[in-house]
Formats: structure tokens, sequence, C-alpha cells
């Protein structure tokens, strides 16, 4: 499973390399330099299997296409630079090649929204060792729930739902970041969001980690070598630079929004230091030894010293009796006082006017 204990950014190439082998070495050694976690590519072994014959996009993909020796340097070249590896296959063929004759380590597999219900990837799909990603944008909660349970009926458990969707680009305002919880909710499985807003966008960064307050940690983009060079998928592409701020950025949003939970860190419960900083209860003039203690007798103040006497627990120190003497804005503490258990009369607390 990926991993969901810290930022995980994955550099997305998809066809952006256009069958240039050495422009997609470029991308991952700059992925490798901008220290991403992984990176991600787009495996065609069989145009065939994927557009019919007379698609106007054919004979292009199928130029751009690489065999399964160029793959396997590829591969290799991004192993070596310490890059998770993601395959999103396109066809049968890419899978099969992955599952069976593939050397190098593959950290996932992915099978894009447009054949998220094609039972033939699936199948192949739920040989695979490691995580299948499913790219879930543009899909109903059927089509997903066909996936899934197609996988799990083969005892393939670890899946993981990639959000969003190119656009080319797509429009911030259609991303629809709340949707990211309902459907970690309805299916239990953890969620990433692959982000495809205008790179030209001022708040393109922003926008791109924004997912992370939403508890996703896997966050995708496609990156370029050369934003005024025009090559597919340059529409969501950004810069190497802007790539580097994403990751900066996403790493300071993960530590912001925290690990969830009601429980209070180190520095929240400094800040609720009761005394220097919340108001302690301390008595609001001298107290002689031996008085029942009334609420007038008693205030909130901040203090120079801790308490470990919550305000709330005043209405336990109405009733009993001061042991000594207790000065002016005194702390009190249950060691100043003969602490006999009553039941308050709380109506004293509020004001009846």
């Amino acid at each position: 499973m990926i991993t969901s204990e810290s930022p995980y950014l994955i550099g997305e190439t998809a066809f952006h390399h256009q069958g240039e082998i050495e422009y997609l070495k470029k991308l991952i050694l700059a992925a490798a330099d901008l220290e991403l976690d992984a990176i991600k590519f787009h495996l065609l072994f069989d145009v065939g299997d994927y557009f019919v014959q007379g698609h106007p996009a054919f004979e292009t993909l199928k130029a751009w296409t690489f065999s399964a020796a160029e793959w396997q340097e590829l591969f290799n070249l991004a192993n070596d630079k310490q890059l998770d590896i993601i395959a999103l296959c396109n066809d049968v063929a890419s899978l099969e090649w992955i599952n069976k004759e593939c050397k190098t380590p593959v950290k996932a597999i992915e099978l894009h929204a447009t054949g998220i219900n094609d039972i033939f990837l699936l199948n192949e799909a739920a040989c695979f060792s490691n995580t299948v990603i499913l790219g879930v944008g543009g899909s109903t909660l059927d089509q997903l729930d066909f996936a899934i349970n197609l996988l799990k009926n083969q005892n393939k458990n670890d899946i993981f739902l990639m959000y969003g969707f190119q656009n080319y680009p797509t429009d911030y305002k259609d991303i629809n970041f709340r949707k990211i919880n309902l459907i970690q909710n309805l299916f239990g499985l953890p969620v990433g969001y692959a982000d495809h807003t205008d790179p030209k966008d001022a708040n393109n960064e922003l926008i791109t980690v924004s997912a992370i307050l939403k508890g996703v940690n896997v966050l995708e983009k496609h990156f370029t070598l050369d934003v005024e060079q025009k090559r597919i998928d340059s529409q969501a592409a950004v810069s190497l630079e802007r790539m580097k701020k994403i990751k900066e950025l996403s790493e300071i949003m993960y530590l912001a929004n925290g690990k969830g939970g009601l429980g209070m860190s180190d520095a929240e419960k400094k800040y609720g230091n009761i005394g220097p900083m919340k108001k302690a209860i301390v008595a609001r003039k001298k107290i002689p030894a031996n008085k029942i203690i009334a609420l007038e007798d008693l205030a909130y103040k901040r203090t120079s010293e801790s308490s470990y006497l919550s305000q709330n627990h005043i209405e336990l120190l109405i009733g009993s009796k001061s042991i000594n003497d207790i000065d002016k804005d005194e702390i009190i503490s249950y060691t100043k006082v003969e602490y006999k258990f009553n039941i308050a009369e709380i109506n004293q607390f509020f004001n009846n006017k």
C-alpha cells in the first residue's frame, strides 16, 4: 500500500514525451532532482486494444509507444534514481508485461478512468502483487462499486482510488474537494488527488495542496521541462520550479493538518496551561481559616504559576471549608480546603435578572 504517513507526490508524465525516449529520461532525472516520491508512466503496447482502428489519434499514439525493452530501460533508470514507479496500463498487453516480465519493482499499477469497468484490464490487474490504483474521475458510484467488487472478489484488496480528472485544463470550480471524503466513507478505501488545474493560474500550487486538508496525503501532478513548449498535456503541466513549490507546500500543509483526533499536542497543552495562560481560580479577597467558601469569595485571574484545578471545578469548591488563611489572589487548590462532596446548587452561577 502507498504510505499514508507522509506527503507522497507523484510526477505524472503521461504521453508528454510524445515518443521521445530521451525526453522522458530527462523527466525522470528532473523528478529525481525534485526529490519526488514517485513517477508515473502511461504504458501502451497494443494501440488496437485502446483505440478503434479509424480513430483520428490512432497513428499518432502508435508512433509514441515504446517497446518492452525501452520501458525496461526507463524503469531501471527511475529505480536507480530511487523513484517509486507507478505504471498506468492502457491495455492488457502492458499489464501482462508488468505481471510476468518486468524486472524492476513497480509500486503500483493504475487503471485509467477511461477503462475503469474494462473487465479484461480488471482481471489482469487483480493478479498484480502490489497496489492497484483506480482513476475515478468522471465515474459514477455504481461504476466504482463494479470495479472495486470485481477486484475484491479475486482477493485483491490493496486498492487505492485516485480522484481528479483532466479537462485541458480542469476549472478549479469543478473539482469538488468535499466529494473526496464521501468516496472515502462509502468505499472505505484511501483516496489520492490528481490535480489538472491551469498551470497559468496564480493559485495553482494552493489548489493542488488543498486536498491535503481533506485527509489526502497522495498528490499527483503533471510536470514539464519547458512550459513554453507545447506538448500533449501541457494544459495541466507545471514547471519544475512550481513542482518544487508544490512539494514544499504539501509538506507544510500535511504537518499543519495534523493526525486528526481530539487529543492535544504539547503546544496546545501549553496554550491551555491554567494560570499562565487560562485564568486560574483564585481568592477574590482574603479568605480566613475555617470559612465556608462561597461564590463571591472566588475569582478567575491569570497568574504566573500553574494550577491543576480546571476552571469548571469551581462548583466543587463552593461549600468547602478553608483550612488556613488564603490571601487575596492566591491560587485555590484542594490542599487549601477541607473538601466534602456536595451536590452543587448550580443556579447561583447564572444571572437570573
